[in-house]
């Protein structure tokens, strides 16, 4: 069996730091994780320009209330979760209601009863990678993809892991793995990759070897 796992934001909702950041009028928080490798790095800088301006989670919930999932994403995660698991690995946990809320693996934020942001607390560490980790020891394979340098880590380790919607910059420097920028694409993908799993179980083992691409797309093969 295996689980596919997901970034969300840039994946399947906007930046949720770039729309607070064109909502606030502060241009330094759209820097993210595609620009920026360290997370705990980037979140502390980000506090520390919130705790300058005097923002705090109120105003970024603000912002999130106004803000949809990505065009298209929604019915692609529908169709997902109609034939495999899907978790989602996520820094923050936006816009679950409007996504029909998927399961959510997350970091939290500590809140002063002000509403200040007042730190950060993550899961564990590198928790994508670590939990693309921990579902292949207990017996799963995964399918990962994501946009940003965190997302690396979790779609190298898995079974096949794909860029999607990512930058010019990530992508050039990772040509060995695959690039997408439509979800239809991406379903594609996941729809190729349950059908070979259910015709493995089956009928005769697939051969070994390594991903392959057929008429433009990556044949996923989890039968190895």
């Amino acid at each position: 069996m295996y689980i596919t796992c997901l970034d969300m934001e840039g994946v399947l909702v906007p930046e949720i730091w770039i729309a607070f950041a064109e909502a606030s009028g502060i241009p330094e928080l759209k820097r993210t994780t595609r620009d920026e490798p360290d997370y705990d790095k980037l979140m502390r800088w980000r506090l520390g320009i919130l705790k300058e301006h005097g923002l705090g989670l109120k105003e970024i919930q603000a912002t999130i209330a106004k803000i949809d999932p990505l065009p298209g994403a929604k019915e692609f995660l529908d169709q997902l979760r109609s034939f495999t698991q899907v978790i989602i690995l996520s820094d923050t946990f936006p816009l679950m209601k409007k996504l029909d809320y998927p399961t959510i693996f997350c970091n939290s934020l500590e809140v002063a009863p002000s509403g200040e942001i007042t730190g950060f607390k993550m899961r564990c560490d590198q928790s994508k990678l670590t939990t693309v980790k921990a579902l292949q020891s207990i017996g799963y394979d995964t399918i990962a993809a994501g946009d940003s340098f965190n997302d690396l880590g979790m779609i190298q380790a898995s079974k096949a892991g794909f860029l999607f919607k990512s930058t010019p910059q990530i992508k050039a420097d990772h040509p060995e793995l695959p690039a997408y920028e439509e979800f239809d694409d991406l379903l594609t993908i996941w729809q190729g990759a349950a059908a070979r799993r259910a015709a493995c179980r089956g009928g005769p083992v697939c051969p070994p070897g390594e991903n392959r691409r057929t008429r433009g797309h990556t044949q996923v093969r989890l039968c190895d």
